[in-house]
């Protein structure tokens, strides 16, 4: 409620109801303060809804946390964490609040949101002295950061506030990076403000020079500045941004930061990897076959002892071993877990040590990438038999490697390695020497419908760009099924050896970026973002925060890992094309509906206030007293609140769209233009025609003003003639309502004494009505030769850029 009086606009609105005071004019000092409670109740209701439905929405996504409580482990909202709770942390999780270290398995945390360093930490229990710095701190952890791998619980200390990065408040007030929605509306004040300047100045030294008095000549200028603004754009703007999160919620996208939304709407280009999104995102074991390629039993139970025991990050590859196990009868009896060394995206392999019950020693079981494992292995077996790994046998198991996966199956390879038995620890250094023991098949279907939902959003001007870490095999595979060019492709390794100028390039051409590492993602989305591209990026992974973040929209999903899901602005209840595809269309439509109204309104109060402005030397009297200015100013814009509710034309969801000041500013010179001609009509008519007096004219051009404003909404709305697309109802009624009150107003007496307004002879109100159908009329033919020579220079821009 205090920051609908924040606004610099109600400052000027305030300042001159103190004038009013000043001078006792009771009446005017009362309607002035009138307007701005009604304006400030009016963007309060409409706030506070949008803000209701917002936090609504967020709390679908609440961060969770996993932590002891009597003794069993169990999911709380972070918010609920307090100190003295102990949190099981795995990785991709976010850190919910301050702790120390109680026990960890290669721990490794980053901490770049606190501390600057860029690649994560390892964290072990022990004891520091108290002046030990932040970032020496390698027993605790802290709030904000995130687990890149292993697992760790911890003893929670500080929470909220107190914690440490509570305590940097340079970063807490630090402003989110502007969208270029958000840069759009600075650079429209500005606009606004400039004008406002030049016409105050130009009011009251033209007053001033024709001896008009001084305080009737400074409201009359401050109302004009008044009228000059659209007064409501911050309530319209949330309104309309909530509207859309509620119409994308309902579509199963949940906005977690609305300003999103617009930059959806112009994204041009979606990154993303293949799974869930392309494929069904269900993984099924297809096989697990020995190094000679034949079905083994024996690789299947090593695979389920791995993945069964695994304790790390929970994975779709993992559920999959263990159904298949589970289908087989497998179990681990008979097994003991003696160590694991989790995964990370630098290995890409996973390692658990087992004991066998009457076996000697300790088996050492290695899944993962096939490259990766294939590169520590220095034998193979064959037959129960393990003999030397070969260059002709790297050859074979490679030549396996790449057929399966051009037939579109996902290959891990395993190995195993028997130890002695002489300790409890294990670590990456003991993932040598191993004996390749096979290869597990995971199948993972194309969705059947991703080819549609491809081609719906290229049908919307946004294309696919694929980033995935797996094999250019698989890739291929699944970009052929669903439509995309398999050749247009760039490996990592490529990727690597480009300057950055070179990818900026070759990135907008290539459709599939494959065997990519981590930190090539954010690369690849900044340099389609320099090639001058609206990027959207899909991640569901603790190596896509980067990119997410960097990313002009950053897409997740429900069950993405803690920090890809807090890194994102959108997450998708369901990982789906056709569902992110509503989300691009409601994106589109809440920023066409909200530029209808910035457009409209400051076209028609430009025109309007300019016209004043202009006539005001030639007149003998003021156009509009400065209460008329202001109930007209407010009266137009409660139509404008129904704005988020309007229909949107299918021709504006089908384009990408872009905030355009050039455009923005020809909008409102040139239909400002058409109001002013019929402004002058008007005042020529009175004068001339009429003799209307100052209580007349001043209230039939009050009724011819409003009325043009309230018709340009229903006319500028579309870019088809107006009676080609129809309004919502809300918009439509509420449009005539005002209208059949600005009729009315001088007919109630009460409000008629307290606005100086007097009844209209019949005549003169069949005369102005007319001349609202005219203004009509002329819009519709300045409208279609406004978008005709728009869509001209249009397809020259892109005959320029295409020739470039």
């Amino acid at each position: 409620m205090l920051r609908q009086f924040a606004s610099p606009l109600v400052l000027v609105l305030v300042f001159g109801a103190v004038v009013s005071l000043a001078l006792q004019s009771w009446v005017d000092a009362a309607i002035i303060l009138a307007i701005i409670l009604g304006s400030a109740l009016l963007g309060f209701a409409q706030e506070y809804r949008a803000s209701l439905a917002v936090a609504k929405l967020r709390r679908r996504l609440a961060l969770k946390a996993r932590a002891l409580r009597d003794g069993a482990s169990e999911t709380l909202p972070a918010s609920a964490i307090v100190p003295g709770d102990v949190v099981l942390l795995a990785a991709g999780n976010l850190v919910p609040a301050d702790g120390v270290v109680l026990e960890a398995k290669d721990f490794l945390v980053a901490e770049a949101s606190l501390t600057g360093e860029s690649f994560p930490v390892e964290k072990q229990p022990g004891v520091l002295p108290p002046s030990t710095p932040l970032a020496g701190r390698s027993n605790c952890v802290f709030l904000g950061t995130s687990v890149q791998s292993g697992t760790a619980s911890v003893l929670i200390l500080r929470t909220g506030r107190d914690t440490a990065f509570g305590a940097v408040a340079e970063r807490l007030r630090r402003q989110p990076q502007e969208t270029d929605f958000a840069r759009g509306i600075r650079q429209f004040g500005y606009l606004l403000v400039r004008v406002m300047i030049f016409t105050v100045l130009f009011v009251l030294a033209t007053n001033q020079f024709l001896g008009r008095p001084v305080i009737e000549s400074l409201l009359f200028a401050v109302a004009l500045a008044v009228g000059l603004s659209p007064e409501l754009l911050p309530a319209i703007l949330r309104v309309t941004l909530s509207h859309g999160a509620r119409a994308m919620a309902r579509r199963g996208v949940i906005v977690r930061r609305p300003e999103a939304i617009e930059n959806l709407g112009s994204m041009d280009i979606l990154c993303t990897d293949k799974t869930g999104t392309l494929t069904e995102g269900v993984l099924v074991l297809d096989g697990a076959v020995d190094a000679q390629a034949t079905e083994s039993t024996r690789v299947l139970q090593l695979a389920h002892l791995n993945a069964a025991f695994e304790t790390g990050i929970d994975n779709p590859l993992d559920a999959a071993i263990v159904a298949a196990g589970k289908a087989q009868k497998l179990d681990t009896a008979g097994f003991a877990k003696i160590d694991e060394i989790p995964y990370d995206f630098l290995r890409k392999r996973l390692t658990i040590v087992v004991e066998e019950t009457g076996a000697p020693g300790h088996l050492i079981i290695t899944k993962g990438a096939f490259s990766s494992v294939l590169d520590i292995c220095s034998g193979m077996l064959v037959d129960g038999a393990e003999q030397p790994l070969d260059a002709a046998a790297r050859l074979r198991l490679e030549a396996f490697y790449r057929a399966k996966g051009s037939e579109g199956f996902r290959v891990l390879a395993l190995a195993t390695r028997r130890v002695p038995a002489a300790r409890p620890h294990y670590g990456r250094a003991d993932e040598a020497g191993m004996t390749f023991a096979g290869c597990l098949l995971f199948f993972d279907p194309p969705k059947p419908d991703a080819g549609k939902a491809i081609h719906h959003l290229a049908r919307l001007g946004v294309s696919i760009k694929v980033i995935s870490g797996d094999n250019r095999f698989v890739a291929m595979h699944v970009a052929r099924a669903v439509g995309l060019d398999p050749k247009a492709l760039l490996t990592g390794a490529e990727i690597a050896a480009l300057r950055d100028e070179a990818l900026w390039q070759r990135a907008g051409e290539t459709d599939l970026f494959v065997e990519v590492d981590p930190q090539q993602k954010e690369r690849i989305v900044r340099a389609l973002q320099r090639s001058g591209h609206a990027v959207g990026y899909i991640g569901d992974g603790i190596n896509d925060a980067p990119a997410l973040h960097v990313a002009d929209v950053g897409i997740s999903v429900d069950q993405a890992v803690d920090v890809a899901r807090e890194s994102a602005d959108i997450v998708l209840l369901r990982p789906s094309l056709d569902v992110l595809r509503g989300g691009v269309e409601e994106g589109r439509r809440t920023f066409a509906n909200t530029m209808k109204y910035i457009c409209i309104t400051t076209s028609a109060n430009f025109g309007n206030m300019m016209s004043m402005a202009l006539m005001t030397p030639l007149l003998p009297f003021l156009p509009l007293a400065a209460k008329q200015i202001l109930l007209n100013n407010f009266l137009s814009d409660l139509p404008s609140v129904a704005i988020s509710t309007d229909n949107v034309d299918a021709a504006a969801i089908e384009r990408v769209q872009r905030w355009d000041m050039r455009e923005v500013r020809r909008f409102m010179i040139v239909f400002g233009l058409v109001s002013s001609v019929f402004d002058l009509l008007t005042f020529a008519l009175l004068l001339e025609v009429f003799d209307a007096g100052e209580a007349t004219f001043q209230t039939a051009w009050f009724a011819v003003s409003l009325l043009t404003e309230l018709a340009v909404v229903l006319a500028l709305r579309t870019r088809r003639p107006m009676f080609q697309s129809r309004a919502s109802g809300l918009l439509l009624w509420t449009t005539l309502a005002v209208a059949l009150l600005t009729l009315g107003i001088p007919y109630f007496s009460p409000l008629a004494e307290i606005f100086d307004f007097v009844p209209l002879p019949w005549h003169l109100f069949a005369a102005m009505l007319a001349v609202v159908a005219a203004y009509i009329a002329a819009t519709e033919a300045a409208k279609a030769a406004f978008y005709r020579r728009q869509a001209g220079t249009a397809t020259r821009r892109a005959a320029a850029r295409r020739s470039s």
